[in-house]
């Protein structure tokens, strides 16, 4: 059985370029500079995120740029001082281009290790050229060619989580830790957790991210058997204290109020680990409508978390496109009455159901140029913030990032799992196909839902005394959340997942709608015709799930990635009840495997299909209802039988995972701010790192 053994990287993977730099030049000095010191900002995570990822990364992490300096560039060198073969210097690029990238020598998107290409022999030689002898030497050669562990996720003999240090906690402990936080009313995004034994018990010790320090009394716990958890500030002290720094330059060439406020609020939850002043900023940050620059900073998505609960940090400044965002008014405009269109919809509430909000706050949208991502990864589209409460009171915004959607028009992996009759019509229009699903998965995916609450002792945001009518059961609704409880800590490790499932799901169900597809200018006359586009779009989902196999571990039978989860789910549940919508052609002669769609039965199998698989989960997460969505969703996402026989040939016919490089903005002497390219090369990512100062 094949399994997702640690890699080494492909020398081949395409690097493009985050282009932006027209985009950047156009803006007004102001705003560049505005632009400038949040990007300062970004990049200052770049090491939290390194800490997060493993041990090993950020000594990795500078040696790779130790080792630009040590031969300015000039990678060639390394040939004769090193006595290693030309082969070999591109390898070590190669490996260090990727892990630039991801920032740690984890995937950012699916988690897996990955290991250079080249003999251990030839790496030491290269770690002793650049200066670096004895233990400290022998370390960082042993963390960067250690096959184990093999990936992220909860601590065992196989995978590795540095949210979680110290001695080898488990997920009962972990369990324990977010019942003591909640308790305290403590939050849980921008912390980590270190366990050590101290006369025989186990401490927990809650590390927050602040400029601040100090510890709290540990805190006794009888009937767990002695003192158990103490809080600690002032985790990545110098990194925040730096952040703080440049939010307060940017502040200065801020465009309104809200902007300031908002960086105001950021500046004392980084100083003081308070999250609820973050919230804060974050119910301002929505109402800052249609900015020139928008930005996302501080711990944003818990995918990385095996628990799902804490977060890591994000640093991202974009460029507004304003003429394409308004493109996509009219879809903003129509989006609540597509509420009504939804498999939970009912009479009430104007047609949208009791599990939708009264009034349904569409989030914002916007199309952008990313200027800065300090990521694991470049992403396409984000909906923000993921605070629920926020979201249904103050609404949210949705980015989509123009210039990386725009790379999938090069994919050179898109068609590998398709028959050749529906090859090139899905390579030529993979990008229009992902364009219009992440608008609907993000505007009405995460747009949509009301969570039934206890708000406080004894408020409900619904009628608590007459529930709602559970569509799944015929009985009033017997579950909700309670007081300090969100969908994440309810949810748990499955709680990214099952809402990446639901989106996907939303973009997939309403796509054959012939007035959202007329949105985007496709009817039965245009040169792409509505029929086209959703006959597509179900090859698409079957495209996506075949790939996303590649993020599943037989090992430990676990998902590293939630989308791929998500869109495995939905495939089982369409060949399980989809009558024969979809189909997966293996030949293990040839180890050829492709997918096909009958049209002949989108609407009449397909649609329903999805609407049963969307509506379960819709209801289950709006009613804080884990006990019946865990068991459900754990056996649909499983990989077995036949689904593992094609997991290993996926798993023999790896992607060329593309790379990105950035650009940087300069602030020159005489006060302009100047951005500057690299070239579309491992060797440009690097040199692109290496001008960003000291991180």
């Amino acid at each position: 059985m094949a399994s997702n053994r640690a890699r080494a990287p492909d020398q081949a993977s395409p690097v493009h370029r985050l282009a932006i730099k027209p985009l950047f030049d156009s803006l007004p000095p102001r705003d560049k500079l505005y632009a400038h010191y949040l990007s300062q900002a970004a990049w200052k995570g770049a090491r939290i995120i390194l800490r997060q990822t493993s041990l090993e990364s950020e000594a990795i992490f500078n040696f790779i740029i130790e080792a630009y300096r040590a031969c300015e560039g000039e990678w060639s060198q390394f040939e004769e001082v090193c006595a290693v073969t030309g082969d070999e210097v591109k390898a070590f690029l190669s490996y260090a281009g990727l892990f630039l990238y991801n920032l740690g020598n984890f995937y950012g998107e699916g988690g897996q290790k990955f290991v250079p290409d080249l003999r251990k022999e030839s790496l030491e030689k290269i770690v002793g050229c650049v200066g670096m002898t004895g233990s400290a030497a022998e370390n960082l050669v042993e963390g960067m060619t250690a096959v184990t562990p093999q990936n992220t996720g909860y601590p065992s003999d196989t995978a590795v989580s540095s949210y979680y240090l110290g001695d080898r906690i488990t997920r009962t402990e972990i369990k324990e830790v977010q019942l003591y936080m909640q308790e305290e009313g403590v939050e849980p995004e921008n912390t980590r957790v270190r366990k050590t034994i101290h006369k025989g018990n186990a401490v927990f010790d809650i590390l927050q991210t602040s400029t601040q320090t100090g510890n709290s009394k540990l805190t006794t716990a009888a009937q767990l058997g002695g003192p158990r958890f103490r809080r600690m500030k002032g985790d990545h002290q110098d990194e925040i204290s730096t952040i703080s720094a440049h939010l307060q330059r940017a502040s200065m060439y801020a465009q309104n109020q809200n902007q300031k406020a908002v960086l105001d609020c950021h500046m004392y939850s980084f100083n003081t680990g308070d999250l609820r002043e973050y919230r804060r900023g974050q119910e301002i940050w929505v109402k800052d409508k249609s900015p020139s620059i928008e930005h996302i900073l501080g711990f944003v998505e818990t995918y990385r978390d095996p628990h799902g609960v804490r977060a890591e940090w994000e640093g991202v400044v974009c460029i507004a496109d304003p003429e394409e965002t308004k493109k996509m008014e009219v879809f903003v405009a129509s989006a609540a009455k597509f509420c009504t269109l939804l498999p939970w919809a009912t009479a009430e509430n104007e047609g949208k159901g009791l599990f939708e909000k009264d009034v349904v706050v569409i989030p914002q949208f916007a199309i952008v140029h990313a200027l800065t991502m300090c990521c694991p990864y470049v992403w396409e589209a984000s909906n923000l913030p993921n605070y629920n409460d926020i979201r249904e009171t103050h609404g949210s915004k949705n980015m989509i990032i123009a210039n990386r959607m725009s790379v999938n028009c090069n994919s050179s992996g898109a068609s590998l799992y398709l028959q050749p009759q529906d090859r090139e019509l899905y390579r030529q229009n993979l990008h229009t196909i992902r364009f219009v699903a992440t608008v609907i998965h993000e505007l009405l995916g995460h747009g949509t839902g009301k969570l039934l609450s206890e708000t406080a002792p004894g408020i409900f945001n619904f009628d608590a005394t007459n529930p709602p009518i559970d569509p799944l059961t015929g009985q009033t609704v017997a579950s909700c959340y309670h007081p300090n409880e969100t969908y994440w800590s309810v949810f748990e490790d499955i709680a990214n997942s099952v809402e990446e499932c639901r989106a996907i799901l939303m973009s997939a169900y309403l796509i054959d709608k012939i007035e959202i597809l007329a949105i985007f200018g496709y009817d039965e006359i245009s040169a792409l015709t509505a029929d086209d586009m959703v006959y597509l779009s179900y090859l698409h989902l079957g495209v996506e799930v075949l790939r996303s196999l590649e993020h599943y571990n037989p090992d430990d039978k676990k998902w590293t990635q939630a989308h791929s989860q998500g869109y495995f789910a939905i495939f089982k549940h369409l060949l399980i009840e989809g009558n024969g919508i979809l189909t997966v052609h293996h030949d293990p002669n040839t180890s050829e495997l492709h997918v096909t769609v009958d049209s002949t039965k989108i609407l009449t199998d397909g649609k329903p299909a999805l609407g049963r698989l969307m509506c379960a989960l819709h209801i289950w997460r709006c009613t804080a209802n884990v006990e019946a969505c865990r068991p459900f969703y754990e056996n649909l996402a499983s990989v077995e039988g036949v689904y593992e026989t094609w997991r290993s040939v996926v798993a023999t016919k790896p992607e060329q995972r593309p790379k990105f490089v950035q650009g940087n903005t300069l602030l020159k002497k005489n006060g302009e701010v100047e951005y500057r390219e690299y070239e579309e090369s491992d060797e440009g990512i690097i040199r692109s790192w290496a001008e960003r100062g000291p991180l």
